[in-house]
């Protein structure tokens, strides 16, 4: 049942399905403003029962107010539960409806959007068209040129699910209940199409409807000048105004990057506590609320120069965390513990020897969540093609599997083991990318040769480190030493050691690091470089291309296999 304004002085509820046990019902319009969420609550569950596939319509129905005689005794019971009830209780807010598998929650968003007229687009590439972004960090970058006119629009209304990778939080991996590397991001879009309000009218019905959210545990942020979404949110879908929240443009003003299209946003969060009441509330304590769904209402573009203009249409971008919602709905404290991350977790401990992750210490369970999420998104760069490197994604790739490798040893794993825990990301894949499977041979090889060249200095350079550290707490120096950049620039250079893993392994030991003496030794290393590039010499370089120009095209076999036959060596160079 869509939501509906309530304009009229009076309306009427009727039951779709005729028995003498339901009779239409009048009451006032503030009295049905206090009903609705309950109602559409219900009317959300059963439109899922019928709209989605065979295999999840037992589970979902036996959760779910039935339509028999005997469901509507309980049907009565439940609406004639006291308005006046206290919600300062945690016992009168119910949890969700029901359990849903990541599987299942993917699947009842996209399908929940295509009924209404959106089109199933697949997953973008971790790597970006957009110049001014090094990863895919968003579900609109796809249609960032529909978004600003640059490119017809295919399609009026789409829904897709977006694999993301995110790094500029990665000292949280593993230690809050939520941050991650690679995720994905379900998202709803409008282009040119529907805007504002009908935006949010299926937001709601997809959260507390389909989803069996209780609406009392539902807040909303709204941009602190945009009454237009606070009155929607009020008086149409009838949240109560103490559970809305007008926020500032660091958290409800949204933009894929330093340029392109942008606008204010209105997020949903989930109460974990709903037992704490409302006064003094803040959305901003994560112990208690879980923001999952944002609802951008793009109708502006940030220039180059950093002023905005409005949009050619006025368009919809929104985004769920899948794993956020997965939390929610499958009552486990953590992201970490959701079925979309558990068997990396679990394969990482059966390899560290330390048997089921639940059982644990919390030290031991950080690291193989690192293991687990830096693993899962290792996978899907590799199947994009990003390759190990020093710069740009080469270079978030390879920090990203040298902290996994370095986690394992800690955890006394030893061998190349990486590509075990890959498996269970390949496995898990299929329905947000199934592209992950058919390159999971090159990934599998690709993860082996860095983590076997990264192995092969490990041990030296982790030699060296204790030694520093050793030096930095000598004399009653403990919370007080310090790396030199000179020293932390060498554990780089030498054994390839990334500056934020070793300064994550001289935290634990209470130590600093000198990071502007780091930042100075690069310098002066891509000087070196610069000055070594000006004094070659150009008769080589002319050999160079000489010896080029005998070589006809060729391809590149080294990412499937170190082997090949009918080779032929044209020449040879010496310095």
């Amino acid at each position: 049942m869509a939501p509906t304004a309530l304009k009229g002085p009076k309306a009427t509820i009727s039951c779709a399905q005729k028995s003498p046990a339901c009779k239409p019902m009048t009451m006032s319009s503030a009295a049905m403003r206090r009903a609705l969420p309950l109602v559409r609550q219900l009317a959300g569950r059963s439109a899922l029962v019928a709209g989605m596939p065979a295999g999840l319509r037992g589970v979902l129905a036996s959760s779910s107010v039935a339509t028999s005689a005997t469901g509507a005794s309980t049907s009565t019971t439940t609406l004639a539960a006291p308005t006046t009830a206290p919600t300062s209780a945690a016992s009168t807010v119910p949890g969700p409806a029901r359990k849903m598998s990541g599987s299942e929650i993917r699947e009842a968003f996209l399908s929940f959007f295509e009924s209404r007229g959106h089109t199933r687009l697949p997953s973008s590439s971790l790597v970006p068209e957009d110049p001014t972004l090094l990863l895919t960090i968003a579900g609109m970058l796809q249609f960032k040129p529909v978004f600003l006119g640059q490119a017809p629009r295919s399609v009026p209304r789409a829904t897709t699910t977006q694999k993301c990778v995110r790094t500029n939080d990665i000292g949280n991996v593993g230690v809050t209940a939520r941050h991650h590397t690679f995720f994905e991001m379900l998202g709803n879009f409008s282009f040119g199409d529907y805007f504002k309000e009908q935006a949010i009218r299926w937001a709601w019905e997809l959260s507390t409807g389909v989803f069996g959210l209780p609406p009392e545990r539902v807040w909303v942020s709204v941009y602190e000048e945009d009454g237009e979404a606070e009155a929607i949110w009020r008086d149409v879908v009838g949240v109560a105004p103490q559970r809305i929240k007008r926020m500032g443009a660091a958290d409800n003003f949204w933009s894929s990057g330093p340029t392109g299209p942008c606008g204010p946003c209105s997020e949903l969060y989930y109460d974990f506590h709903p037992e704490r009441g409302t006064e003094g509330a803040s959305l901003d304590d994560d112990s208690r609320f879980i923001e999952f769904y944002n609802l951008v209402f793009m109708q502006l573009n940030r220039k180059s120069d950093g002023s905005l203009e409005p949009l050619a249409a006025r368009n919809i971008d929104t985004g769920m965390g899948l794993e956020r919602m997965a939390q929610i709905l499958q009552g486990v404290p953590n992201n970490y513990e959701t079925d979309l991350l558990l068997p990396l977790l679990q394969r990482a401990a059966q390899l560290a020897g330390v048997g089921d992750y639940a059982s644990a210490p919390e030290g031991v369970k950080t690291a193989l969540k690192v293991i687990g999420d830096h693993t899962r998104a290792v996978t899907y760069l590799l199947s994009d093609g990003v390759t190990p490197s020093n710069t740009g994604r080469g270079y978030v790739l390879r920090r990203l599997l040298r902290r996994v490798v370095m986690k394992g040893r800690l955890l006394g794993i030893r061998g190349v083991f990486t590509p075990r825990v890959a498996e269970v990301a390949v496995a898990l894949s299929g329905p947000c990318d199934p592209r992950v499977a058919e390159n999971a041979t090159r990934i599998y090889e690709e993860m082996a040769r860095e983590e076997a060249l990264f192995a092969a200095t490990l041990e030296r350079g982790q030699k060296v480190l204790q030694e520093m550290l050793a030096a930095a707490t000598a004399g009653g120096k403990a919370g007080g030493g310090m790396i030199s950049g000179a020293d932390a620039f060498l554990l780089y250079d030498t054994f390839g050691f990334p500056l934020e893993l070793t300064a994550e392994l001289a935290e634990g030991r209470g130590v600093g690091v000198d990071v502007g003496g780091f930042e100075a030794e690069m310098e002066a290393q891509r000087q070196r470089s610069k000055e070594s590039r000006e004094t070659v010499d150009l008769t080589a370089q002319a050999g160079l291309a000489q010896l080029a120009a005998q070589v006809p095209p060729t391809s590149f076999t080294g990412y499937h296999s170190t082997h090949g036959s009918g080779l032929r060596v044209v020449g040879l160079m010496r310095e």
